[in-house]
């Protein structure tokens, strides 16, 4: 029963694979639901910057920040890229990280046909594990951000890339993170974070053209404005990086139920197995025992 002994084995072993893995998606499924809070209390605040940034913008048309400059106009093409790549810290969360890789690399390879260059800033360990394999110029990165992320851990990095862009060695920056839809579904996004477009300030006009706005400014207007914009950009990141470990939980989620599901399909089916050979051992030690007395 050498064989016999051998199955037994696995099954124990597969056994206590589906123990791990149950509770990971138990453990997936409370986070998800902090996550989801955590993200869905994070957009009032961006919501209510952007509204005061697009209040004073109209109260202020004559200046224009360096985060709106229109650098297709000014320099004559995008040249210089920078991305924000927002990644998880741990794995085993099915193709989460894979796909938004995937999408990343895709425009840096359009970049780079285009003759750009390419500067990223890496928020998670596979992130930032992947960007040094194929080599990318990593400025700066972020990881071991916890199950509840902090904007002081995001805001270096953050300002490292806007700092480049503020002082023309960036032509635009791309915020890569993975949209929480749903718990089945999530996707991988590449939008353009800078420069900033007027349209994203300009969805409250209808609120703003009901009221008169008047603000007292120290030291002055363009300081409060950049400031004003600085912190919404910041709002984004943290945004996004919110919706990331939604999206990482979830997907850890239905990941570890799928693997709980595929170890109970191959215990039955080593079982079955250890019963079919058990059967045949026992069979042929009866048919032994049946020839011998036979033959006597």
């Amino acid at each position: 029963m050498a064989v016999g002994k051998e199955i037994r084995g696995k099954i124990k072993s597969v056994e206590n694979t589906k123990k791990i893995t149950k509770a990971m998606e138990m453990v997936a499924a409370s986070k998800m639901r902090k996550a989801q809070e955590r993200m869905r209390a994070a957009r009032p605040y961006a919501d209510k910057v952007r509204n005061i940034t697009a209040h004073l913008g109209e109260a202020n048309p004559e200046y224009k920040s360096p985060y709106m400059r229109d650098v297709l106009k000014a320099g004559g093409g995008t040249k210089a890229v920078g991305f924000i790549v927002v990644t998880t810290d741990k794995g085993l969360c099915g193709g989460l990280n894979t796909n938004v890789l995937r999408a990343v690399t895709t425009k840096m390879k359009e970049v780079q046909a285009a003759g750009g260059t390419i500067q990223v800033v890496a928020i998670g360990n596979k992130g930032f594990g992947f960007m040094n394999r194929i080599g990318a110029n990593v400025i700066s990165h972020a990881v071991q951000l916890g199950d509840a992320p902090q904007l002081d851990k995001l805001i270096g990095p953050v300002k490292v890339m806007l700092d480049a862009f503020v002082a023309g060695k960036l032509d635009a920056v791309h915020l890569c993170y993975t949209k929480f839809v749903n718990t089945m579904k999530q996707e991988p996004m590449v939008e353009p974070l800078l420069p900033l477009s007027a349209a994203r300030l300009e969805q409250t006009a209808a609120e703003k053209s009901q009221y008169g706005w008047d603000y007292l400014y120290e030291p002055d207007a363009p300081t409060v404005i950049d400031e004003l914009l600085t912190r919404y950009i910041e709002a984004l990141v943290y945004q996004a990086v919110a919706e990331n470990m939604a999206s990482e939980q979830s997907a850890r989620m239905v990941a570890m139920k799928a693997a709980t599901d595929n170890a109970g399909n191959l215990i039955n089916e080593l079982k079955l197995i250890y019963n079919k050979t058990r059967q045949a051992a026992i069979t042929k030690e009866l048919s032994e025992i049946v020839g011998g007395a036979a033959a006597v």
